[in-house]
């Protein structure tokens, strides 16, 4: 799947994802068990992930945050650091050009996210879809991206932007022969 964290070095978000799992785990009184039923995961996958032994899709990150009723910030990021300047690896492609930094948040009504993506010519990431009322905003730093929602298919070229509901599949595109660098904000 194209969504899961790949290759954990200091600056991805693995770093400090076991040990915030099992402490905000703790902090809620659920077991393992409990946590894994709550937000979808197999008992395994939650074992292996507060053991630092494993890989985890973006949206399993997401389902959770949402069953410690925590935000994705509090489950990926160091907890002595400033939410607004977070800087950590969340997602590798299989290019070295291809990645996703969570560069801050913000609170909202629930949580902003602010990324800087990077996707090599022809490099597409498909998304699973976020929950209802989750929305995101992208803007084109460089190159074109292709965004294609079950509505259709969107087409950015540098300097443009696009804001759809994440509640659905959709998936990004690096078009033209070039790489595509791009702002993404994900609103809940």
């Amino acid at each position: 799947m194209s969504n899961i964290v790949r290759n954990p070095e200091r600056d991805d978000v693995l770093a400090h994802v076991a040990s915030n799992v099992r402490r905000l785990r703790l902090a809620a009184g659920l077991s393992q068990a409990a946590l894994a039923d709550a937000a979808g995961l197999s008992r395994r996958m939650l074992v292996n992930l507060e053991g630092g032994d494993t890989n985890i899709s973006l949206s399993s990150l997401d389902r959770l945050a949402m069953a410690l009723d925590v935000t994705f910030v509090e489950v990926v990021s160091d907890p002595l650091s400033e939410p607004q300047r977070i800087e950590a690896v969340a997602w590798r492609g299989n290019h070295a050009d291809s990645h996703a930094t969570l560069l801050g948040s913000a609170s909202a009504r629930h949580d902003v996210q602010l990324w800087l993506w990077s996707l090599a010519a022809g490099e597409r990431y498909d998304a699973e879809p976020d929950p209802e009322g989750w929305q995101e905003m992208v803007y084109v730093i460089e190159g074109r991206l292709q965004i294609t929602l079950e509505e259709g298919t969107k087409t950015i070229g540098a300097g443009d932007f696009a804001i759809y509901s994440s509640a659905q599949p959709y998936a990004y595109l690096a078009m033209d022969g070039e790489a595509a660098r791009f702002i993404r904000n994900v609103v809940t």
